[in-house]
Parts: C-alpha cells; sequence; structure tokens
C-alpha cells in the first residue's frame, strides 16, 4: 500500500481514520514527495526539524525516491478528468500506486472519484 501525507498526517495527530493507516505499517510505502508534505506540516505545526527525523523513521516506512520517471507519469495524472485539482504529492502517491500496482491510502475524498488506474482506499 502506498500512503498520501494526509495518511500519515491522520496517524501522527490520532485523526480519524488513524487506525487504517496503523494497519497499513509497516508493510506500506511513501514518495519521497509526500514525506517532504509531512515533513512540512510538521515543521509548520511547531516540531523541531531535528526531531521530525526521529518521530517519522519510527514509523518503519520504506521511502520511495521521486525519479525521471515518476516525474513524467505524475505529471501526466493532470490529463485525466479532475487531474487538474490534483496537487503534486497527490500525483506522486497515486502514481507510485499504480507503478506498484497496490492501493493508495488517503484521507481525500475526492481521489475516489478519479480514474487514476489505481485502487483508492479512504481513511475516513
Amino acid at each position: 500500500m502506498v500512503l498520501d501525507a494526509s495518511a500519515v498526517l491522520a496517524l501522527l495527530n490520532a485523526e480519524p481514520g488513524w487506525e487504517k493507516v496503523s494497519e497499513a505499517l509497516p508493510d506500506a510505502v511513501m514518495s519521497a514527495v509526500n514525506l517532504s508534505e509531512v515533513v512540512g506540516k510538521l515543521v509548520d505545526h511547531g516540531l523541531p526539524a531535528d526531531e521530525v527525523g526521529a518521530l517519522l523513521s519510527g514509523l518503519g516506512l520504506t521511502i520511495v525516491a521521486f525519479d525521471e520517471k515518476a516525474a513524467y507519469n505524475a505529471g501526466a495524472l493532470r490529463a485525466i478528468e479532475g487531474g487538474r485539482s490534483l496537487s503534486l504529492g497527490d500525483r506522486a502517491c497515486l502514481d507510485l500506486a499504480r507503478s506498484r500496482a497496490v492501493a493508495a491510502l488517503t484521507a481525500d475524498r475526492y481521489w475516489s472519484q478519479l480514474d487514476a488506474g489505481v485502487e483508492v482506499i479512504v481513511i475516513r
């Protein structure tokens, strides 16, 4: 399973749906783009940058690099119906899930309406 930033943040903040995210660990993976989103949100909320790595490494996530092929594939997702409303992080997550033929776990309900060629599991 591929985790979206919204799913990891739900887990860390014990928000509704966090249990589904917890069940997906430690076999889940995450794009480096989505990791960057999580780091940014944690720093925005006052967590010292030097503590962020320790907190996130405790989740046991495998982080997948965002390479040239992923960049092209994620960019191309803007062409699907509704794709222009997806952020780079959204598209990175969806593309990673599609490339691995696994589901994407997210808090973004909108994703379930898209035809991105990937199963979307909404956590709440």
